[in-house]
């Protein structure tokens, strides 16, 4: 059935579970959670990943010209051993590089990218030269490019129902419900792996070259595991749920081999990509890029946060309490649930919900509002959040879960913040003592308008608290 504004379709769509693309005009980017229903109506999370063009002459950000002193704290150079299709990844953590350093280091001539035909091409060099010439990644930096004000898929503020643990529990997870930021150059990658506590997650390549994806559709994930775990019987050995270590690559000539069902797509500059639940997914940069990801979630998640596998030999591993979840949106089933009795098959063809009397609820009670024009074209008031609430200082613990990391969520252990790189008192590392620089854009944010700059008076104010202009972790 296809309603009269054609928003949903209803019974299972998308059979090949095949990598869609969606082009959302300017009304329908407006509300995040209402357009990621109606991608799911048409079949999208069937492939487990999809692409999002915005509409044109959106931009998150006027300029990227001011981030060449933001702070790559701990770049990765990435080891990998293995022939035949079938690699390991190892990753060793190298000394702090600025954006502009690790910029010239990856348009150097002995990382930068080779000269290709086409993207077919690039990707046959890609596995052929796997094991060669390892690549350094600045991966998991901490912080948004986003400039003030945009809310429009904004990916510190996607109002998604992950926010029930910031709400609940008063903690955000690093990388989890807050931002994180990618820097990538030839041949960087990521192992094949589903996302914490198999959550969504969104992917905004802001500038540089463009990231390829590999996707296995959820409904065949299971298949991906056992071929896995056949090939790596010892990583297997050492944890049920060794593919969430992120170490283990494996090329689509062994996934073709062995029938395993996937598919793939390029992701170019100003594109998103979302990832969905128990969705297995693996790709590589071809160049000098920035993305920024982090997660969400929909109601449609929580079933598979439920039975998500954990990995037992990290403390590391991100473990979310699903009891808040289950009591704010699925009432009837939380008696059962405390009792350890609520059982409910996955069913990876049903699509979220467009809304649901919960979800109401929950939405009218975090008073989240409805995105209106304010600013002019593009602007909208209402449905952002701060990434207030508890930074935790030993470690991270999440509604009773607790797996710890030294030094703070936010702190890395090192002094001056997250941005401060051990510098006093500059948000963004190289920069002001005492305040900051930030940067918006009046008259709107669909093109057009004109760039302010301003300057912070002392300090970031973060959960009530101050402290130098750096990030603090309370």
């Amino acid at each position: 059935y296809r309603s009269k504004n054609k928003c949903f379709v209803y019974g299972p769509v998308n059979p090949s579970c095949k990598i869609m693309t969606f082009r959302p005009t300017v009304e329908e980017f407006r509300d995040f959670n209402r357009y990621l229903a109606y991608m799911e109506s048409q079949g999208a999370h069937r492939a487990g990943l999809a692409k999002v063009i915005p509409p044109k002459g959106w931009r998150p950000r006027c300029s990227y010209d001011d981030i060449d002193d933001l702070v790559i704290h701990a770049p990765i150079q990435q080891m990998v051993a293995g022939q035949s299709g079938l690699f390991t990844q190892f990753n060793i953590q190298k000394k702090p590089l600025s954006v502009k350093e690790f910029r010239r280091l990856a348009n150097s001539d002995k990382y930068c990218t080779p000269r290709y035909l086409n993207y077919e091409d690039l990707e046959r060099k890609y596995w052929k030269n796997l094991t060669f010439v390892s690549p350094i990644y600045g991966a998991d930096v901490p912080g948004s490019l986003y400039d003030e004000g945009i809310e429009e898929w904004n990916i510190g503020h996607l109002n998604s129902i992950l926010d029930v643990i910031e709400e609940d529990c008063g903690v955000s997870i690093q990388g989890v419900n807050t931002p994180y930021l990618y820097f990538g150059m030839w041949k960087t990658s990521f192992s094949w792996h589903t996302e914490d506590m198999d959550l969504y997650s969104i992917n905004y390549l802001h500038f540089g070259e463009p990231k390829s994806w590999y996707a296995i559709p959820p409904e065949h994930g299971k298949r991906l595991e056992r071929l896995a775990t056949g090939f790596f019987p010892n990583g297997f050995k050492g944890c049920e749920a060794f593919l969430r270590h992120k170490m283990t690559l494996i090329s689509p000539s062994i996934l073709k081999k062995y029938s395993i069902p996937f598919d793939k797509i390029t992701q170019e500059a100003g594109e998103f990509m979302i990832t969905f639940p128990y969705g297995y997914h693996a790709g590589f940069n071809h160049g000098f890029n920035c993305a920024e990801s982090t997660n969400f979630a929909s109601v449609r998640w929580i079933d598979y946060g439920k039975v998500a596998t954990q990995c037992t030999c990290s403390k590391d591993m991100v473990k979310i309490s699903m009891d808040p979840f289950v009591k704010w949106f699925q009432p009837d089933r939380y008696a059962v649930w405390k009792l350890g009795k609520d059982s409910c098959p996955l069913d990876h063809t049903r699509a979220t919900p467009a809304t649901t009397p919960e979800l109401q609820n929950w939405l009218q009670r975090s008073r989240v509002k409805t995105p209106v024009n304010r600013y002019g074209e593009g602007w909208m008031e209402g449905g952002g959040r701060g990434m207030g609430g508890g930074r935790c200082e030993g470690g991270r613990e999440v509604c009773g879960e607790e797996g710890g990391r030294e030094g703070g969520v936010w702190g890395g252990g090192r002094e001056g913040g997250v941005w401060g790189g051990g510098r006093v008192g500059g948000v963004w590392g190289g920069g002001r003592e005492g305040g900051r620089r930030r940067r918006r854009r009046e008259g709107g944010m669909w093109g057009g308008g004109r760039e302010v700059e301003e300057e912070g008076g002392g300090g970031r104010e973060v959960c009530g608290e101050e402290e130098g202009g750096v990030w603090k972790c309370v």
